[in-house]
This record gives structure tokens, C-alpha cells and sequence, in this order.
């Protein structure tokens, strides 16, 4: 019996897929104007084989009971992947510390500024240090 629950749920696992494809399919012809009820028939016929497959399961004992949000509040999954079974230290958060390290000194660097209506300069300026590298 666990053999046949089993492939059912590989084969609703499987159709679960096909369905999103089949859906994906339908938003991209709807988005450019074309028609889709070819492919909307055929996802209600996976739609009608999924409900059948979900009652021979639900006859077989898989019934897999789905929580409601307090219910799925109340667990606590979080907790369980956070803490570090082997004696491993806890990884630090990605975000800054409040305060620096002591010690730790910040560190200063000069700003430099553009300049952002640059004045032209006169010819006789740049042609005498043109003039004096070139004498070299």
C-alpha cells in the first residue's frame, strides 16, 4: 500500500509541475494577445485528473492535513536551522555593529573636489611651461 501512496504522490508531484507550465504557457499568450483556450481546456482536464488522484490518495490514508496561519505561526522552523549542532560558533549578522571594535580607529581620507566651471586659461600660461619642458 505505501508503494502505491507513494506513486501518487510522485505522479501529483509531477502534474503539480505540468500545471505551472501549463499556466506559465497561458500568461504568456494572454500578454500577447492570442488565443488560449486550447491550452485552458487542457489545464482543466490536468485540473480534474489532479482531484482524482488527490482522492484515491486521501482513500489510501495520505491525507496530509494543511495548517492553518496560527497553527503555521506557532512553529517554530526558524529556531531549529539557526542553532549550530556540532558546537560551531554562530555566524555573525551581515549588518554593522552598533558601536566599533576597540581600537578601531577611523580612517580619514581627503576629499577631492572638481572643479565645475574650470576658468580657461590664458595661451601665454601654458605656452611658457611647454616652452620650459621643451628647452630641456
Amino acid at each position: 500500500m505505501d508503494n502505491k501512496l507513494n506513486e501518487i504522490r510522485r505522479k501529483i508531484k509531477f502534474l503539480r509541475a505540468e500545471m505551472l507550465s501549463a499556466e506559465d504557457n497561458i500568461r504568456k499568450q494572454v500578454n500577447r494577445a492570442e488565443d488560449c483556450s486550447e491550452a485552458a481546456l487542457h489545464l482543466m482536464a490536468m485540473r480534474v485528473v489532479m482531484l482524482g488522484l488527490i482522492g484515491e490518495r486521501n482513500r489510501l490514508g495520505g491525507e496530509e492535513r494543511l495548517l492553518n496561519v496560527d497553527e503555521r505561526l506557532k512553529l517554530d522552523v526558524r529556531a531549529v536551522s539557526r542553532k549550530p549542532s556540532n558546537g560551531a560558533p554562530m555566524r555573525f549578522p551581515s549588518k554593522a555593529c552598533a558601536r566599533p571594535d576597540p581600537g578601531w580607529g577611523p580612517v580619514r581620507v581627503t576629499k577631492t573636489r572638481h572643479i565645475k566651471n574650470p576658468q580657461p586659461r590664458p595661451d601665454s600660461i601654458g605656452a611658457q611651461k611647454a616652452r620650459g619642458r621643451r628647452e630641456r
